[in-house]
């Protein structure tokens, strides 16, 4: 082991650790976008549009929400999904866990199907969120009915 071992990824993950909580939403939202292992344009207006309807974003003008996604898509691709998880998950605060699970799931059925790197996405998520699985199944089900 070389002279700094690790200490420089500690010293990373502390200083990434702190995202505001419409990041940490947002990171959420990314994920679930981005879990086929690609990020369209197209994606990426629908996860805006997703995320301008809300509240928690309303005052983010677009050039700012593209830059707190880009920003989001660069930690992305530096850490494990699992990981960036929960990151984002530690930063969210308690009472948006169940939306953004419902945003989550929204957006994965966004295009009428759900694949399987959704699907274990979303189971993944559930449990990061500590959701109750009666209250995923709700959720689930508004959303299956909404995207039909």
């Amino acid at each position: 082991m070389g002279l700094f071992g690790d200490r420089f990824s500690s010293l990373d993950t502390r200083r990434q650790a702190n995202m505001t909580p419409a990041e940490a939403f947002a990171a959420i939202a990314l994920v679930t976008v981005a879990a086929d292992g690609y990020f369209s344009d197209e994606e990426s207006s629908g996860l805006v549009h997703a995320l301008t309807r809300m509240h928690l974003f309303r005052s983010y003008p677009n050039d700012v929400m593209r830059r707190m996604l880009d920003k989001l898509l660069s930690l992305l691709q530096r850490y494990q999904i699992q990981d960036f998880l929960q990151l984002a998950v530690a930063s969210l605060p308690y009472e948006l866990h169940e939306t953004a699970f419902a945003v989550a799931t929204d957006l994965a059925l966004a295009d009428g199907e759900i694949t399987s790197e959704e699907e274990k996405l979303l189971e993944v998520l559930y449990r990061i969120l500590d959701i109750q699985e009666a209250m995923a199944h709700k959720i689930i089900d508004v959303m299956l009915i909404k995207n039909k």
